[in-house]
């Protein structure tokens, strides 16, 4: 679940029906959670920025003729059936943005999802899949104990491909456990499928796996409130009314091989055995391309845009070592969260629809670090007091990215892209898509026989799953 900064007033002002739908993809887990449970067993992600949005009395007052959004959260804190996984605080592409911006995107997700639900997450989930195995230090002195990728880019140290397990990586020392995401199963699970399609897929895939005769891990992850399957208003046509519910029916029956799990408790039991390795990728690279990320800033404004974030950030840290000590810093402040809050993967990395937002954030942060500069003259000059209270200069982005006017969408547009201008959100396209931060179900499959024949095919789409109208996502 991820909105990016601002985003939900937009969405009630600019399109209040999409505002509704939207909304009501972050109640509905929790609600069907307590329906079944004995048996439902979730994970569910937030980013940092959504839930400072969920967490602003502004917001709970709009929307609070559709839900009360205090009241949600507090179920979410009391659901000890739902497993809550971590992001970065601002949903950033951590392989694009400094390392040294890493420690506290990570620190501020937990910091506000413990003042959101009381508790901090065990698992992380990373924004928009992108993963490199430098990360692992960072994710491991953050608290987390393992983190799910995508199960394409995971080369065990036995040159067996296997999906259904979980795996230890080790970067410089330091290991935590990784979990696989099946890509294929995710795929359906975005779009469209039953209870009686996935326990035949899960068991033929399964059976078929290099490991039939032990126990299966199959971990399955998709958007939570992206496209017409999950924002369905009839929720007998959607994900919980029509997949998720009659699955937790027939396994509370007996009847059915998938046994639901929380992953803390499952691979506290059952710890990885095995190592491997993986590869730096997103969800939209295939298993085998070498990975740069170059294409997520393919234009020169994006490029531009990534550069003035770096440059800001350096910046920052620059700054921030030749402060004296006790030195007012409430700019140099300031300057750091709009940097932060710039690095919202939104902003920079799904096309020029976007950038002006991040450069509403970028000339106000360059501002602030000149009235630091500024303020820093005196004491390495003459000695004299800090002028802290300097006011800052307006400064302009790069020439090869001018400050576009401030960015106020339609509430109609249709983004069929991720270059195409849209009202308040764009939604990546192409095959194998997951978007982070989202419903997760995990599923350990009891041994079966590998059965014969092909992987029976998905159902057809479900009334509302292959829907391609207007806002029809958050804005990743």
């Amino acid at each position: 679940m991820h909105q990016p900064p601002g985003n939900l007033r937009l969405l009630i002002e600019a399109n209040p029906w999409e505002a509704e739908q939207i909304l009501r993809c972050y109640e509905r887990p929790v609600r069907y959670a307590a329906r079944y449970p004995d048996v439902a067993r979730l994970h569910i992600g937030f980013s940092g920025v959504l839930l400072d949005q969920l967490l602003d009395p502004d917001i709970v007052d709009r929307y609070r003729h559709i839900l009360d959004i205090p009241e949600m959260l507090d179920r979410y804190a009391r659901a000890d059936n739902i497993e809550l996984i971590g992001t970065g605080h601002y949903h950033p592409i951590f392989p694009l943005i400094p390392q040294a911006d890493w420690p506290e995107q990570l620190e501020r997700e937990r910091l506000v999802m413990l003042r959101a639900f009381g508790r901090t997450p065990r698992g992380f989930w990373p924004p928009e899949m992108a993963f490199t195995m430098d990360m692992i230090p960072a994710l491991v002195d953050a608290g987390y104990e393992y983190l799910v990728v995508d199960g394409v880019h995971v080369r065990p140290e036995d040159g067996i491909s296997d999906v259904f397990r979980p795996y230890q990586a080790c970067h410089d020392g330091v290991c935590i456990t990784v979990v696989p995401r099946d890509r294929d199963v995710s795929t359906a699970q975005e779009s469209g499928l039953d209870a009686n399609w996935f326990q035949n897929e899960v068991r033929w895939r399964t059976g078929g796996s290099p490991r039939p005769h032990e126990a299966r891990l199959v971990t399955t992850w998709s958007d939570g409130e992206n496209g017409g399957w999950f924002r369905q208003s009839d929720e007998g046509s959607g994900f919980f009314g029509h997949f998720f519910a009659p699955y937790m029916e027939h396994f509370r029956g007996g009847e059915y091989p998938v046994t639901p799990v929380s992953l803390g408790p499952y691979l506290a039991s059952n710890p990885p055995v095995a190592r491997a390795q993986v590869q730096t990728g997103a969800w939209n690279v295939g298993a085998t391309s070498a990975y740069d990320f170059s294409h997520w800033s393919g234009s020169d404004q994006q490029r531009a845009a990534a550069t003035e974030v770096s440059h800001l950030s350096a910046r920052y840290w620059d700054l921030r070592e030749r402060l004296p000590a006790g030195y007012p810093s409430a700019p140099l402040e300031r300057a750091r969260n709009l940097i932060l809050e710039a690095e919202t993967s939104c902003f920079l990395f799904w096309g020029p629809a976007w950038i002006p937002h991040l450069y509403e954030r970028t000339v106000p942060a360059a501002a602030e670090l000149d009235a630091v500069e500024e303020s820093l003259r005196p004491v390495r000059s003459a000695g004299a007091a800090p002028r802290p209270d300097a006011a800052p200069a307006a400064v302009a982005p790069p020439d090869a990215a001018p400050v576009a006017p401030p960015f106020v969408p339609p509430a109609t547009a249709v983004a069929d892209s991720a270059d195409s201008p849209v009202p308040v959100s764009v939604e990546p396209q192409g095959p194998g898509r997951a978007a982070p931060a989202v419903t997760l179900a995990v599923a350990v499959v009891a041994p079966t026989q590998s059965t014969a024949g092909a992987s029976s095919p998905p159902p057809a789409a479900l009334p509302g799953s292959d829907e391609r109208g207007p806002g029809r996502t958050s804005g990743r």
